[in-house]
């Protein structure tokens, strides 16, 4: 089994998050409740899969050459899962609702390699 990071994009500006803010109240409240509902799902089927529950994201500052300064985010929280593949831990979040209910773009998943102590 190997360990994965899996990021949640979400930029402020992207395509999804324009939509959802063209949404009334009422249909962002029922979105919500319909996808709070649908991550406790995907939570129950994924729960040993699940290693590091992880959280939310928050401002982000690059450090670089220039120094440092404030980006925007474009991640929005992230979890570590165990899986035996790649393959398969990107399947685990096919229709995930982060985006497939919630105004996120998607879902980044990273293998997380081992290293050798010396």
């Amino acid at each position: 089994m190997k360990n994965f990071l899996a990021i949640f994009t979400c930029a402020e500006n992207s395509q999804a998050h324009e939509a959802w803010k063209r949404l009334s109240p009422e249909a962002q409240k029922e979105r919500m409740a319909l996808g709070r509902a649908a991550l406790e799902e995907w939570a129950a089927r994924y729960k040993n899969a699940v290693i590091y529950e992880g959280g939310a994201l928050a401002d982000v500052k690059l450090v670089d050459a220039l120094g440092i300064r404030d980006i925007p985010a474009q991640q929005g929280a992230f979890i570590v899962v165990r899986a035996e593949s790649h393959e398969d831990a990107a399947r685990m979040f096919l229709d995930h609702p982060h985006f497939a209910i919630f105004p996120g773009d998607g879902v980044q998943v990273v293998e997380i390699q081992a290293t050798s102590q010396g």
